[in-house]
């Protein structure tokens, strides 16, 4: 692979990385705020946020 070639692939997998991170911090930021009651096998979970 050539200097050029490996720069590229560098910054693609930034881009990546920072879109990624982006996009949980959206799904975070999108998740209601308050309680959060949870029923799964192990019984009820309740979560403050």
């Amino acid at each position: 692979m050539t200097r050029n070639n490996v720069l590229f692939a560098v910054i693609g997998a930034l881009a990546v990385i920072v879109a990624v991170l982006g996009y949980q911090k959206y799904q975070e930021s999108k998740q209601p705020e308050g309680m959060q009651i949870t029923v799964g096998r192990d019984g009820i979970s309740i979560d403050k946020k």
